[in-house]
């Protein structure tokens, strides 16, 4: 995975972030999930590098990233500041417009970026994921059975014991085999670092805590994503069992969307690479 890609640490004003480039054509950004790093998108990449110049970082708070200062709204990780930080990083590196595709957690921030600077990003590629605002509003039993851990994680200390106490069995689904060994290594290291452990659940909180406000605050003013959407969701997961047509919600944000499932569990990068790279390729091509 990640065969001529360069692995970098590039330095932010708020911190420096890990990330892989390779390849030739328009700057595409992919942010990752949790909690996964970017290697999750290695066969992805490969598959996007001989079309995109691809720039895979891990988001801020998880894996090699700097992890944001702690307040009591969480601001330092939500995802507007998340995005802040991931346009100078994209400036830095010399890419004052791009693509951006993001999956779980990480099509949060995607989102956010495509909102808070459109003249940045050229089109907005999403994968099993939502405005934080519309989970909220539409939780209900089966989101709290399902997804309970928006609200566990929303708690303050006692996500990061539970956790820490035995990290292999808190993430017990993860697999080498359908990873890939590096890419497995280095989530395990991940995962048993107290420090981004912590970050990760910030991002969470975040979401309960100040997300949920900035979403609000675009929806009341009209301001909708101004670039062309592709909305994908994964066939296998509960996003569409709980919600319906994703991209019917979508349409509520974005001013031009298209949308459909991938045939594939929730970690679709890991588990259907080749269908991924193809949605991805053909939607920012066309």
């Amino acid at each position: 995975m990640f065969d001529n890609f360069e692995l970098k640490i590039a330095a932010t004003t708020e911190g420096q972030i890990r990330l892989r480039i390779g390849g030739k054509g328009p700057a595409t950004m992919l942010l990752h999930g949790h909690p996964r790093t970017h290697m999750t998108w290695g066969k992805v990449a490969d598959a996007l590098a001989d079309h995109f110049t691809v720039i895979c970082p891990d988001l801020p708070g998880f894996g090699g990233s700097f992890i944001p200062a702690d307040s009591c709204n969480s601001e330092k990780s939500s995802k507007r500041a998340k995005a802040a930080v991931l346009k100078e990083l994209m400036e830095n590196l010399g890419f004052v417009s791009f693509n951006v595709v993001g999956h779980d957690r990480g099509s949060l921030t995607a989102f956010r970026l495509a909102m808070d600077y459109p003249q940045s990003v050229r089109r907005l590629i999403t994968i099993d994921g939502l405005p934080v605002i519309e989970h909220l509003e539409r939780a209900d039993w089966k989101f709290a059975r399902d997804w309970y851990h928006w609200f566990f994680f929303a708690q303050p200390e006692k996500p990061e014991r539970a956790i820490s106490s035995d990290p292999d069995a808190w993430y017990n689904n993860l697999s080498a085999e359908l990873m890939g060994q590096e890419a497995y290594d280095d989530v395990l290291r991940a995962i048993h670092d107290p420090a981004v452990v912590h970050g990760m659940i910030e991002d969470y909180r975040a979401s309960t805590r100040i997300d949920h406000l900035h979403d609000r605050e675009d929806r009341d003013a009209g301001r909708q994503v101004k670039c062309k959407m592709l909305c994908l969701w994964s066939l296998r997961d509960d996003l569409q069992k709980i919600y319906g047509n994703p991209a019917a919600i979508w349409n509520c944000w974005a001013r031009d969307v298209e949308g459909f499932g991938i045939d594939s569990g929730h970690h679709v990068a890991e588990e259907n690479p080749e269908a991924l790279a193809s949605a991805i390729t053909d939607f920012l091509l066309e």
